[in-house]
């Protein structure tokens, strides 16, 4: 059972676009994204410098547009619902996510990440805030340091990594008086994302997402970022576009629950997590927190081939289709 999940924001790297560039449709496919998100994707995934694509307003839609451009490459003109299992996305991940469960087309995503980057770029500049890492210690310690430095958990990983969130006298509090065994590590962040910091953000990305035109019902299971769960109900059995749509809202301040999301991929049985580009930041995180799941990352076409071999050996949607049993997981909980 294969689950292709999409990488959140500070995966972004300088030029991490050149090569993609370089495949025939990839171009048409960059083109359609950068119209929709109203910035040139294309220079700032070749030529712009590591602090340009820093900024938040920038950084968003160049990775949803990265991954949704590694997905069709891979896919090749094959329908996602042919070949994805399950689906989600780490933060900003969720809308490239979304499009993988075909609720916007690839250039909406683009364009509704646009909103959204810009309305959190917006808030993070009227009050300083930011965001570190704590990685190790207890859980129940972590949480509860968090809380003394007048933080929130912005995003609990799993595998031992949750990342704080708030004020800077607060971050600067916590790395003072870290948790036992713990390291705290400043992020190269803009703000306090997934906190009441960005309720500006929420309260304007909000009725783009939920009125956002041409939506659908997801065509394969997607999980939500908030608890971890798979949407339910709709056309298809996996969800509505509004509850989707809802949820992309709600999470501008809520906690990623990455651990929860990582839990219920184990619990439904995947035996393969693809991620795509650029990749890299989740793979490591399933290596901790799903023991016994190939994993693969696309940093680059040069993993093009080993990401549909990897489709091939693990797809249950692909077997069935095919009409050939699918790879089991025996350490995965049924």
């Amino acid at each position: 059972m294969l689950a292709v999940v999409c990488p959140g924001q500070g995966s972004q790297s300088p030029g991490m676009l050149s090569p993609w560039l370089e495949l025939p449709g990839a171009s048409d496919l960059l083109s359609a994204a950068s119209e929709a998100a109203e910035t040139d994707l294309a220079a700032h995934g070749t030529t712009s410098d590591a602090d340009t694509i820093r900024d938040t307003a920038v950084a968003q839609p160049l990775i949803v547009a990265s991954s949704l451009l590694a997905l069709r490459v891979i896919l090749d003109g094959r329908d996602a619902a042919a070949v994805v299992d399950v689906t989600a996305g780490h933060s900003v991940g969720e809308l490239a996510a979304a499009a993988v469960a075909g609720v916007v087309s690839d250039a909406g995503a683009a364009g509704l990440v646009s909103v959204r980057a810009r309305a959190m770029a917006k808030a993070a500049a009227a009050a300083p805030s930011g965001m570190s890492a704590v990685v190790g210690g207890k859980p129940d310690e972590v949480l509860a340091a968090i809380e003394a430095a007048g933080l929130w958990p912005a995003n609990v990983n799993g595998g031992g990594q949750v990342v704080a969130a708030g004020a800077l006298d607060g971050l600067a509090k916590l790395a003072d008086n870290p948790p036992e065994r713990a390291r705290v590590i400043p992020l190269q962040v803009a703000g306090a994302f997934h906190t009441p910091f960005m309720d500006s953000a929420r309260a304007e990305f909000e009725p783009a997402a939920t009125g956002f035109p041409g939506a659908a019902d997801p065509v394969l299971p997607f999980l939500a970022d908030l608890d971890g769960t798979a949407y339910a109900g709709g056309a298809h059995g996996h969800g509505t576009a509004s509850d989707v749509l809802s949820n992309l809202a709600a999470q501008v301040t809520a906690p990623v629950r990455w651990d929860l999301v990582m839990e219920t991929l184990a619990a439904r049985g995947v035996t393969a997590l693809l991620e795509l580009a650029p990749g890299g930041v989740l793979t490591g995180l399933a290596k901790r927190g799903l023991k016994g799941v190939e994993t693969l990352a696309v940093k680059s076409p040069d993993d093009v081939d080993a990401a549909r071999d990897l489709i091939a050996r693990h797809s249950a949607a692909g077997a069935e289709s095919a009409g050939t049993p699918a790879a089991t997981n025996p350490g995965a909980a049924q």
